[in-house]
């Protein structure tokens, strides 16, 4: 079995419409209770906006804190979903799945250390 990041990209600016939301809310834990009983679900969230982050740096002798996003970009990464399958296969096909639900990007990108 191998380890996957479904990381999903969303659009910077004002959320949809609650009415939309509900319904992608719906069909994102319908996805979740598939995962955990495929017994692929390692786990998931979704993260605040980048304003919200903290860049830390080394430079030269000095490790320097700055507020906000390292790049300004019009998608931001707005969550992630690790799930533990048998091949890339198996991951694209659940990344299609969110991406269906959710009408957003979704990058796969394997974990370098295996279970």
């Amino acid at each position: 079995m191998k380890l996957y990041a479904l990381n999903m990209f969303q659009p910077e600016g004002e959320p949809p419409p609650p009415e939309f939301l509900m319904g992608v809310m719906a069909e994102l834990a319908e996805i979740r209770r598939e995962l955990e009983a495929a017994e692929a679900w390692v786990f998931g969230a979704g993260l605040y906006p980048p304003e919200a982050s903290t860049v830390v740096r080394a430079e030269a002798e000095q490790v320097i804190a700055s507020d906000g996003p390292y790049v300004v970009a019009p998608e931001y990464l707005g969550g992630i979903t690790v799930i533990q399958v048998e091949d890339l296969d198996a991951a694209l096909w659940w990344a299609a799945r969110y991406a269906q639900a959710t009408r957003l990007p979704i990058e796969v990108r394997p974990f370098r250390a295996e279970v």
